[in-house]
């Protein structure tokens, strides 16, 4: 018997990895990925821990205006007094939370339509496709700020936008990746067996498109950081007194040859973490593609 299961063994298939664990892999060993993650995670933990080391409530007046940094100010004031440091380490949380909900919300309407899309083809692929079309047509910051200026400057407006505009980009990329698993085997098999759609679309499609998906959740995300952040500058983000990088830049730019850390600190941050999400989604793009591969898997 021991002999029988001694030749039965080597026949044991091994054991397969998914394919988003597999681009995950491949990924990080591009050295452009870890250099993202790095900035990801060091803008994202400043924001996240930095209010607990501010020296100052980033409302309150700490000395006069655009003060030089030093003392309990280390890096000056800005137009109003107020501490510079201690508004930076606060403000990077609304504009990473508003850009998170905003891709999350494109990214579950992007994904539903496009998978709707690739499988119903015929005449509602052409009808929903359409209509991303139309929304594509129009440039975001315009539609974000006709929204914005008719209703009012409402956070959940911003997500709102930011969100649909995000969706028709993910919709498309979402039936291209699905367009040719809708056709194999195994979904033919699935239908056979009297699979609901949902049930076909969620478990049998998606799981094979999450590599493209990601690559465009990592740009989606790059573009919604900037995006809020220029309706911020604009003054259609957070409002005064709040504190938040884009509002930051609006507000101490006319004094920026005199003190400019107030503007120089939420510019630095906010080209980080677009330069950190577009190298993240970068190596994912090249891990997918095979690019820069330096094992098998």
């Amino acid at each position: 018997m021991s002999g029988v299961a001694a030749a039965a063994a080597p026949l044991a298939l091994p054991k397969r990895r998914r394919p988003i664990v597999v681009l995950l892999r491949r990924a990080w060993r591009l050295p452009r990925t870890k250099v993202g993650v790095l900035l990801m995670l060091l803008l994202v933990g400043t924001a996240l821990i930095g209010p607990f080391f501010a020296p100052h409530d980033p409302a309150a007046f700490a000395n006069i205006p655009y003060g030089k940094p030093g003392g309990s100010t280390p890096l000056g004031t800005d137009a109003l007094g107020r501490d510079v440091l201690s508004r930076f380490l606060w403000g990077g949380r609304s504009i990473l939370g508003l850009s998170t909900a905003a891709t999350a919300i494109g990214l579950v309407l992007g994904v539903s339509i496009g998978l709707v899309s690739a499988y119903s083809r015929g005449l509602l692929d052409d009808v929903l496709m359409r209509i991303m079309d139309v929304i594509l047509a129009f440039p975001s910051i315009v539609l974000a700020l006709v929204a914005v200026s008719t209703v009012g400057p409402k956070l959940w407006l911003i997500v709102l936008v930011v969100g649909l505009t995000t969706m028709p980009r993910v919709a498309r990329v979402t039936r291209g990746a699905s367009a040719e698993i809708v056709e194999r085997d195994f979904v033919q098999a699935a239908e056979a067996l009297g699979e609901p759609r949902a049930k076909l679309l969620l478990g049998e499609i998606l799981p094979n498109i999450t590599s493209p998906l990601m690559v465009e959740a990592s740009l989606r995300l790059t573009y919604a950081i900037g995006l809020i952040a220029s309706l911020s500058f604009l003054g259609f983000g957070e409002q005064p007194p709040a504190a938040d990088w884009g509002l930051m830049i609006n507000e101490n730019q006319q004094g920026l040859t005199i003190q400019p850390w107030g503007v120089l600190m939420p510019v630095i941050a906010i080209a980080l973490l677009t330069i950190g999400t577009s190298l993240i989604g970068d190596g994912l793009s090249r891990a997918s593609a095979g690019i820069d591969r330096t094992g098998g898997e």
